[in-house]
């Protein structure tokens, strides 16, 4: 049981202020500070601080000893890799759209970009592991995002609210065919448009969308995130693509799930974040990076309806009938790399809450303060922030608060460990 250092990532799209504030560093940074990365992967591995304060990366740790860190059916299962990667994502403008492979996918694609001799580094690079790339992301403040594709009925409404002759040449295409067919026959279309197409079909279209803002019409967030989207991206096929996905609006506590496949765009805001430990990313657009449209096009899910939004669910055959229960908050998905947890007490609340003692652990403070304790009688303090690695030989542990102010700490191990 020992305390993280972990690496911060500067992207353009991050915040100066949030990941600073919350690892107690002066306000405002110098540059974007965009995700905090929690695990063991190869680009940014976290250093485990040792009693004396020396450190040693969490990475070399785990290939060191892969059953004394992940546990022997862990270890088997993912080859000796530890199989997630949990973040702090801070965004303050908005990321790429894009999708992730599912594990066929990315093995298939993976072994195809190998045999041609791509460098795993290379720009155009689409698969440079061969593992899936499921995600959750659980929001700290209001969380703002696009994804999956909304029911067809619905983006017709949507574009007939803003409808420029333009606009109706191409949306007859889903009219005709109000289902996932019809929105892959529209998608495909929209962002295989030849530039001069997109050009004189942009600016009407974000004309239009101010004229609803103005006119405070049904569609105002999706206008104006199709406004703000068109402001930093004017002539990129995926504004008109962001016309059909789900606009979400996350309070905290509250998380979506992104299976394989899932077009999906963070717009703003903070949140706690789990993914499988890849780097494999599908981009449509809204963005200068490499964007493979006929790859995009195998791998994005057309499936529609409203995206599931989850707040945690209760654990165990006891959920609910103790406060312990009450405090502890699953997610639920079928990703077998990951499983988040959220435990929370309120201000004046108090009492222990023992963490399940499967596999290997990562405990994040992301407010106030706690005590962990493993049954050895190890203790260490955990301050906002702060996180701690938990080995799967490590002994069981109890968490509970420093003081009476709210606390909050997530848990992230592995799904079938």
């Amino acid at each position: 049981m020992e305390l993280l250092r972990n690496a911060v990532r500067p992207y353009a799209w991050g915040s100066r202020t949030t990941i600073p504030e919350l690892l107690g560093r002066p306000v405002p940074a110098p540059h974007p500070e965009a995700e905090l990365w929690m695990g063991a992967h190869p680009g940014d591995p976290s250093h485990v601080i040792g009693p004396d304060g020396t450190e040693r990366s969490l990475l070399e740790l785990v290939e060191a000893d892969p059953v004394g860190q992940l546990g022997t059916t862990c270890a088997e299962r993912w080859g000796g890799r530890l199989p997630f990667l949990l973040k702090i994502l801070a965004a303050e403008e908005p990321l790429s759209m894009q999708a992730h492979p599912s594990a066929a996918q990315a093995a298939e694609g993976y072994a195809r970009e190998e045999s041609a001799g791509i460098p795993r580094d290379a720009s155009n690079r689409n698969y440079p592991d061969p593992t899936a790339k499921p995600e959750l992301v659980c929001a700290l403040t209001e969380f703002h995002a696009l994804a999956g594709f909304r029911d067809p009925e619905r983006t017709m409404s949507l574009l007939k609210a803003i409808e420029t002759p333009g606009l109706a040449k191409y949306a007859v295409l889903l009219e005709a065919q109000p289902d996932p067919a019809g929105l892959r026959a529209l998608f495909t279309t929209w962002i295989t448009l030849p530039q001069a197409a997109l050009d004189e079909l942009l600016p009407e279209v974000l004309d239009s969308c101010v004229k609803h803002v103005q006119g405070h019409g049904e569609f105002d967030v999706e206008c104006r995130t199709i406004l703000e989207l068109g402001e930093a991206h004017p002539r990129d096929a995926g504004v008109l693509a962001a016309l059909l996905l789900n606009r979400l609006t996350l309070s905290a506590g509250e998380a979506i799930y992104l299976p394989a496949g899932n077009l999906h765009l963070y717009l703003h805001g903070t949140a706690v974040e789990i993914l499988a430990n890849s780097d494999n990313i599908l981009r449509c657009g809204l963005t200068p990076k490499h964007v493979d449209v006929p790859e995009l096009l195998r791998v994005v899910d057309f499936a529609c309806g409203e995206m599931p939004v989850q707040s945690g669910s209760a654990d165990g055959p006891s959920a609910g009938k103790t406060a312990s229960d009450r405090r502890l908050s699953v997610y639920r998905t079928d990703a077998p790399e990951f499983e988040l947890s959220r435990i929370e007490w309120e201000a004046g609340d108090g009492g222990e809450v023992a963490v399940h003692d499967v596999g290997p652990q990562i405990l994040l403070c992301t407010a106030g303060g706690l005590q962990v304790t493993a049954d050895d009688g190890e203790q260490v303090e955990l301050r906002r922030g702060q996180s701690v690695w938990l080995p799967a030989a490590d002994p069981a542990v109890r968490v509970r608060p420093l003081s009476a102010e709210r606390t909050q700490v997530f848990r992230a191990t592995a799904g079938t460990c």
